[in-house]
């Protein structure tokens, strides 16, 4: 039997998704980080969604999405309301999810041309 590697086009892909740390294409991330098809920024200074507040969104819109994925790590776990309407006051959706959602989800999307950004938490000792 032959088999043969079916890899993404050219964008920045999720290959792995584990309790402590995240894959994007062969780079293994332990900090909280946000991702673009075309972008990774790295060491995103955010350990909890219950401490992101309406200061954390710029950092988000800098990357031009038209949708957030908000992973926020090992469950599900909603940010207070001001994170939230930073993003729908502007027209732009906003998804929470566990980490390993918003990573398929995330590749599904980014698959399919769309702007999309993934903002993910790493747990606390691994974030500021």
């Amino acid at each position: 039997m032959d088999l043969s590697l079916d890899r993404p086009g050219d964008y920045l892909f999720v290959r792995r998704v584990a309790p402590h740390a995240i894959t994007v294409v062969d780079r293994e991330l332990n900090t909280s980080f946000l991702l673009s098809p075309e972008r990774v920024v790295e060491q995103w200074p955010v350990s909890s969604a219950l401490a992101l507040t309406d200061r954390n969104v710029d950092a988000v819109l800098e990357l031009n999405p038209e949708v957030v994925l908000l992973g926020t790590g090992t469950r599900q776990q909603f940010p207070p309301a001001a994170f939230m309407a930073g993003f729908l006051k502007r027209g732009i959706g906003i998804e929470v999810m566990d980490n390993a959602a918003a990573a398929r989800t995330y590749d599904l999307l980014a698959g399919e041309g769309r702007r999309v950004v993934a903002a993910f938490i790493l747990p606390s000792g691994n974030a500021s």
